[in-house]
């Protein structure tokens, strides 16, 4: 069993995620503002396997980037010193899922940023299960005001 480095309550204070949609349990490794390490517990329990498939189910890949999208915003806000911006997913890229994560499986996600100057900020990100890789790619970020999401009651205009 991997050092628990963050528990889901420290988890919660830095990022807004809860449930359903918080996806990750646990941080086993962190390098604050660089990279994260974290594992993620599938459940038969959770609701999209109700829908994603009926008798063969499978974890979906966009709750697999979202997933890893989590710790990149784990990894910058235990790295930032607080201010007004939120920084939203603005790209995916050559995201790829090599096998089918499944109920009983113990992701364990390791983002690592490549890139960051002013606004924008990468990450490099790989999910793998019992030390075989299940998927990977890469997620870009941009800062937005924080007054601005509040003003337009959370809807981003394009």
């Amino acid at each position: 069993k991997m050092e628990c480095v963050m528990d889901i309550k420290q988890i919660m204070e830095i990022i807004p995620h809860r449930q359903p949609f918080l996806l990750v349990d646990r941080i086993v490794d962190m390098v604050p503002g660089e990279s994260v390490t974290a594992i993620k517990n599938v459940s038969m329990n959770e609701p999209f396997f109700a829908g994603h498939f009926p008798g063969e189910p499978v974890m979906p890949g966009v709750l697999i980037v979202e997933t890893c999208a989590q710790l990149c915003s784990l990894t910058v806000e235990s790295g930032a010193e607080q201010d007004d911006r939120l920084y939203v997913l603005l790209k995916v890229d050559n995201f790829k899922f090599l096998h089918p994560v499944i109920p009983g499986d113990v992701m364990t996600v390791t983002v690592t940023k490549k890139s960051g100057a002013g606004p924008l900020i990468s990450f490099d990100a790989q999910v793998t299960v019992d030390g075989q890789l299940r998927s990977k790619g890469s997620l870009s970020f941009t800062a937005m005001d924080r007054s601005l999401l509040e003003s337009s009651g959370g809807e981003v205009s394009e």
